[in-house]
């Protein structure tokens, strides 16, 4: 610990920030949305697909919106987008604890979800452009800082809504009231006008800076293939408790063996993530780093397919040992394939922007992996249904495998060949150049000079450490 408050304090003081910020915006999102269902259909007693409503309003909002929310960041600074989505949070949630009626909640949580959308790509790329060459070490710390929001979050909500659920939502809103004024304070301005109108003097429309990131063969090649490590992460909150529900029952076991896959993760997290940057980085490139992580992910699932060959027993510790131990296994690989990965990967996507439009690249990203996500869990959620049904109990734990293995090979494949690599240039946007001169424009009514773009160069990913 003294390690990593050591490294914290390396940092300027905006980066420092940020790693704050990001620990109390987790802590303050996850004292809450854990809770609100509940709320929901008890408190309130909205019908299951109303309930579903609300909460797929929120998650719709903020992935639908996460580009617009980079493109803003790009054009008006990294600080207004910021503070924005944390006012903007702070209204949502006191008003999920004030209102009852649908379209109040409706309206709240589509809020909720777009201050996510308005502050994560921002703050991603204030750390880029703060930490500078030391950024892939920047990205590790600021995990821990996420990590531990996520792990402390709902322990303080579950004390909160002992009291009331009103409560819950009126700290949390506090939380964020409180840090909006800090970042108003404390927080230099950075970034904005699509980086000063890319430092030239020209200015880049909405349309042309969507279109120059769209036309980045490289990053978009490399979304697709990192969507892959989120769908398999992602299933921590999905598969691995249903599988833990299923042998262990919804008793207080089941209960306790859920909250310790949440436990194992976090902590992992917390106590190892930067010796494994630190590892990963003095050993092997980017590109072979994030096919590690991405195998070490496939792996996780070994576990729960060993499990199936054993016979369940009927009650007592055996059974509860084969629903706590290896879930509790597949979440602490889990943990560690997305510590392989995280710095690295918010580290590509920066190069592969070539530090024009970070933000807008971050938010186009976030939007790929929230697609992947959704598609992922339904599939998920189906091969689980038709495993049950078919009596094969190892098909989801041979799909999700296969999963991390066309990933891990997509992005060798990329490291090795060239689409990909961190510091391929993205393609020239289309720009509008400022007015010209009147000897510049008499020399241009005699002559006329068609000048054609470069076109990207693609290069492997391992070329640069």
């Amino acid at each position: 610990m003294k390690g990593t408050l050591a490294q914290w304090r390396s940092y300027e003081r905006s980066a420092q920030l940020l790693m704050v910020n990001q620990f109390t915006i987790n802590l303050g999102f996850y004292m809450l949305m854990p809770y609100l269902a509940a709320h929901l259909s008890g408190t309130l007693g909205l019908a299951g697909w109303l309930v579903g409503l609300v909460l797929g309003v929120r998650n719709f909002s903020q992935q639908g919106m996460f580009l617009v929310g980079g493109t803003l960041a790009d054009r008006f600074g990294y600080k207004p987008l910021i503070v924005a989505g944390c006012v903007l949070r702070t209204l949502g949630f006191a008003t999920l604890g004030l209102v009852d009626s649908l379209p109040a909640l409706l309206a709240a949580s589509a809020a909720t979800g777009l201050a996510g959308a308005l502050f994560n790509p921002a703050v991603r790329a204030y750390l880029a452009a703060a930490t500078g060459d030391r950024r892939l070490e920047a990205f590790a710390l600021f995990n821990v800082f996420y990590q531990a929001g996520i792990l402390l979050g709902p322990l303080v909500g579950m004390v909160l809504t002992g009291v009331g659920f009103r409560v819950t939502c009126l700290v949390a809103a506090g939380v964020f009231a409180l840090l909006s004024v800090v970042q108003i304070r404390a927080l230099p301005a950075r970034g904005g006008r699509a980086e000063r109108d890319r430092a030239a003097g020209r200015h880049t429309g909405v349309l042309a800076q969507w279109r120059g990131v769209l036309a980045n063969r490289s990053f978009l090649l490399f979304s697709g293939a990192m969507t892959g490590s989120y769908v398999l992460s992602f299933q921590v909150y999905l598969a691995l408790p249903l599988e833990v529900k299923r042998l262990g029952g919804e008793g207080p076991f089941g209960t306790a063996a859920v909250a310790a896959l949440f436990a194992v993760s976090g902590l992992s997290t917390i106590l190892g993530q930067t010796r494994v940057t630190r590892w990963c980085k003095a050993r092997m490139p980017a590109g072979r780093a994030l096919a590690a992580g991405l195998l070490t992910m496939a792996l996780a699932f070994l576990p729960l397919l060993a499990a199936t060959a054993l016979p369940v027993p009927d009650a007592g510790p055996g059974r509860w040992a084969l629903a706590a131990v290896p879930p509790a296994l597949s979440a602490l690989l889990l943990a560690v394939g997305t510590m392989i990965t995280y710095p690295f990967e918010m580290d590509t996507i920066v190069r592969l922007s070539g530090d024009r439009l970070v933000a807008t690249h971050y938010g186009l990203y976030n939007t790929f992996c929230g697609i992947g996500i959704t598609l992922g869990n339904l599939l998920t959620g189906a091969a689980l249904d038709a495993s049950r049904s078919a009596g094969l109990p190892a098909l989801p734990w041979l799909a999700l495998p296969a999963l991390g293995l066309a990933c891990g090979a997509a992005l060798l494949g990329l490291h090795r060949t060239g689409p990909g690599h961190p510091t391929a240039p993205a393609p020239p946007l289309p720009a509008v150049p400022a007015a010209p001169t009147r000897e510049f424009a008499a020399r241009t009514a005699i002559r006329h000079t068609c000048v054609t773009p470069p076109s990207l160069r693609l290069v492997p990913l391992g070329t640069l450490r």
